[in-house]
């Protein structure tokens, strides 16, 4: 006998109060961006277990340590799974630390990578992470390869010229555009921008990243604030996973631009100059693009978008970027920015 009573979807004051103990004891801090969160509770309405949903992951699991090896874990996510899968979500991403990994293995996760023996990242496919190298690595061609990884939000002339610069110097490059909904334009709006804004770089192949690189499934300090610690091992799991698909690709070089404004790309930047070279891959930091002696971001277009100054925008941003905004998509992103209280990211 088990002896819990329920599992049921928590509601605010005492249910939030539990989930916060729960997963304080257990080490685990509640991520800022979930859609949906159950508990079990037992006879006397107490949490001893507890999962949540982002999108298309699973966060955020824990179980008290006095009710460990009562079969908890698997019903919390087996319930999460059910209702991902209600949603339509049958391909799930977990992330998890790796000391509970064999856990999630038993209940058929997959390791894609880890980082720092810290945390790992996990799916519910045994081939999915194979097959999107597969699919990639179709554009493969011989000689020089580059790689970029941008999230465009928007594509701005900076994002250009970094792609420009690698185009000179590669006989290919692939850019990868982050996949994931987590900013103001949307991935379908961000990919097309990018398509059209390197159209005339010819060796230059556009990839989507899907939930395999700078996600919130495998690096959420991207879009949220966290220590230095987790920042860190999510940049060496991200790299890990990046590591694969460039050897798939032959990539031999990583183009990034340096990062004055995000603290926390700005650590990943680090990292990455570190890591790279140790599996044979260059990483080349280029210094960011200046107009009338100011840096040239995404951050700033945003900004001069949520001020009303599109004069600003027109000057940081390719024609392509500026055209958008004259559509019914762009008017409303740019609605959605005006009324925003920040426009920046972390």
């Amino acid at each position: 006998m088990l002896g819990y009573q329920t599992v049921r979807v928590l509601s605010g004051g005492r249910d939030e109060r539990q989930l916060d103990g729960l997963l304080a004891r257990e080490g685990i801090r509640r991520d800022a961006r979930l859609d949906y969160t159950i508990g079990i509770f037992d006879a006397d309405d107490s949490l001893i277990a507890t999962g949540s949903c982002s999108a298309d992951t699973i966060r955020c699991v824990a179980v008290d340590r006095a009710r460990q090896g009562e079969g908890l874990l698997a019903t919390v996510v087996t319930s999460l799974l059910r209702r991902l899968a209600d949603n339509g979500v049958t391909h799930v991403f977990l992330y998890t630390k790796q000391d509970s990994a064999r856990y999630f293995k038993d209940m058929g996760f997959y390791e894609i990578a880890s980082g720092l023996g810290l945390v790992t990242f996990m799916e519910n496919k045994r081939n999915g992470f194979s097959s999107y190298i597969a699919e990639v690595s179709a554009h493969r061609r011989e000689g020089d390869s580059s790689a970029l990884v941008m999230n465009c939000n928007p594509f701005t002339l900076g994002h250009r010229y970094l792609a420009q610069r690698a185009s000179r110097e590669s006989g290919d490059v692939h850019l990868f555009v982050v996949s994931e909904d987590a900013s103001f334009f949307p991935f379908e709006d961000r990919y097309e921008l990018v398509r059209q804004g390197v159209s005339d770089l010819r060796n230059v192949t556009l990839h989507q990243t899907r939930s395999y690189m700078i996600s919130s499934a495998v690096f959420p300090s991207y879009f949220l604030e966290d220590g230095d610690e987790a920042i860190t091992a999510q940049a060496h799991l991200d790299l890990n996973i990046f590591r694969k698909i460039a050897s798939a690709l032959g990539v031999s070089r990583r183009y990034v631009g340096t990062e004055p404004f995000s603290r926390v790309t700005g650590l990943y930047n680090s990292v990455m100059k570190e890591e790279l070279p140790k599996y044979g891959i260059e990483c080349v930091e280029v210094s960011r693009l200046e107009l009338g002696g100011r840096t040239v971001s995404a951050s700033r277009v945003r900004q001069a978008i949520h001020d009303g100054d599109m004069d600003a925008v027109r000057a940081m941003v390719p024609q392509s970027t500026y055209s958008y905004f004259e559509t019914e998509r762009g008017r409303h992103t740019a609605r959605l920015i005006r009324e925003s209280e920040s426009v920046t990211h972390y």
